[in-house]
């Protein structure tokens, strides 16, 4: 007889933070599924909370772990202002890295938009309910998940995930485009891939790049399109 296979995900929590068990065994897709499906059947005990989160027991890349933290966004309804090294996710160490990220996140509302002033560095996610202008860079491993709009003022290199309610009448706008991964609702484009040229829009792609533009990115027909910013373009965005 083969062994029992253990929980595939085991949720260890502390005041200021939730370390993430996962089983070697499932495949990623099987195992952001069962993800989804936990942190849904546990939202009634995380909705509203801002937590730290760690993973253990399996080896996982960046944009993995930013897509299960998307995950537990979106079915849990928890803020997750940092993510840790599990091998210092003490509960002190967790909230060292609350306080730290709260400390460098100028969040200030006007309107029904917000702005965020500061670069946002690997490991830290800004989440906002609303439409948001970041005024700074989105280092390499850093996220940001938005139910509106994010315009970034500066190099978004990070991963940035809009429409999070599930809107795709919404888009992406930087001053120097060259994100990790683009989340637009349900559709998601990562840096070097992409449908084929359609028409006259392309999805951007690195040799691409003569020079720094500002680029906007919406979907359109199914599919992530990233574009220089022209009155063209915007006059043909749903918003």
């Amino acid at each position: 007889m083969g062994r029992v296979m253990e929980q595939p995900v085991v949720i260890k929590s502390n005041k200021y933070g939730l370390t993430v068990c996962l089983n070697n065994e499932p495949d990623f897709e099987t195992l952001r599924s069962l993800v989804a499906k936990k942190f849904e059947e546990s939202k009634k005990f995380f909705k509203g909370a801002e937590l730290a989160i760690a993973f253990e027991g399996r080896e996982l890349s960046q944009d993995e772990q930013i897509i299960l933290v998307q995950e537990m966004i979106a079915h849990a309804g928890i803020k997750v202002p940092c993510i840790v090294d599990v091998d210092v996710a003490k509960e002190a160490v967790m909230k060292q890295a609350m306080e730290h990220t709260k400390a460098s996140a100028e969040v200030s509302e006007n309107g029904d938009g917000k702005f965020y002033k500061g670069t946002l560095r690997s490991g830290q996610v800004l989440e906002s309910e609303s439409s948001i202008v970041i005024l700074g860079d989105v280092n390499p491993g850093a996220t940001v998940v938005s139910k509106g709009n994010v315009v970034v003022l500066g190099t978004l290199k990070g991963s940035i995930y809009v429409g999070a309610g599930g809107n795709e009448n919404t888009f992406v706008a930087a001053l120097s485009m060259d994100p990790m991964q683009i989340r637009i609702a349900d559709h998601i484009a990562r840096n070097s891939d992409g449908p084929e040229k359609k028409d006259k829009k392309k999805l951007l792609k690195k040799k691409d790049k003569q020079e720094e533009q500002p680029m906007i990115a919406y979907v359109d027909a199914g599919n992530i399109y990233i574009e220089p910013i022209t009155k063209e373009v915007l006059a043909d965005i749903n918003i």
